[in-house]
């Protein structure tokens, strides 16, 4: 009877012990992030997966409006960072994530930029009216927060509706820098931490004023399956280890 009871238990304990990493397993992570993190988020996911043993996270990356429009149709994710407050105000507005988490974690700067070989030589705003610029690239303003910071600049300077013919729509900053890259658009508005990866490929010509500031915030989904990770997730980006990583693309701190 002894023997049989201490079996018992010795099963009892290993279908346990096989149980727990099965359930660790199970903590995927899906994280919605602006299309500037993308290089950024994708080298500091190790550093959170590696201190949440078990946790897996899954990266979904475009402009902040198109993901939130996702979200709002009911897209399994647990985490959003925009990269404008706009965007989150948004979400909070229509009830999608959870406001008490919210964190604003980095800032960004606008910047214009042309292609680094057989540019037009644009040296200022101005410089964009004349004829060597046929055009240029613009985020969208309508789901993408660098094609919002863009017009505030030019709307500033009078500029953006004399432009506006030589404006070539993008769905996200990473495509309006993909134009300029490959000389498809004499020149382009994207944030400091893009025009960084494609240094070799893109001029800054010079870094812009008059719009407000570019500040990402970031915040729980309230659907998410796995809030008390996301809410570790979050709190990591505001941490040494996830800062350090984020400075080394070019962000600034909140």
């Amino acid at each position: 009877m002894r023997l049989s009871r201490l079996l018992s238990r010795l099963l009892s304990t290993l279908v346990v012990a096989l149980a727990l990493p099965l359930a660790a397993a199970a903590q995927q992570l899906t994280v919605s992030a602006a299309a500037s993190l993308t290089d950024a988020f994708k080298e500091l996911g190790p550093k959170f997966e590696a201190a949440h043993p078990g946790a897996t996270l899954r990266f979904n990356f475009a402009a902040s409006g198109a993901l939130l429009q996702q979200i709002s149709q009911g897209a399994p994710v647990d985490v959003f960072a925009s990269a404008d407050q706009e965007t989150l105000d948004r979400a909070v507005a229509q009830k999608l994530v959870d406001p008490a988490t919210r964190r604003n974690f980095v800032t960004n700067s606008l910047v214009l930029i042309e292609p680094a070989q057989g540019g037009a030589g644009v040296k200022s705003l101005a410089d964009l009216r004349g004829p060597a610029v046929r055009k240029i690239a613009v985020g969208k303003t309508a789901t993408v927060p660098v094609g919002r910071y863009t017009q505030q600049v030019l709307d500033g300077a009078g500029l953006w509706g004399p432009l506006e013919p030589k404006f070539v729509q993008a769905d996200s900053v990473r495509q309006v820098l993909d134009y300029v890259s490959r000389g498809e658009a004499e020149a382009g508005f994207v944030y400091a931490t893009d025009a960084a990866i494609a240094r070799d490929k893109v001029h800054v010509v010079l870094t812009a004023s008059g719009h407000t500031p570019v500040s990402y915030p970031v915040a729980v989904v309230a659907d998410s399956k796995q809030p008390k990770l996301a809410a570790d997730f979050v709190g990591f980006l505001t941490g040494e280890p996830a800062q350090q990583i984020l400075g080394k693309y070019g962000f600034g701190k909140p």
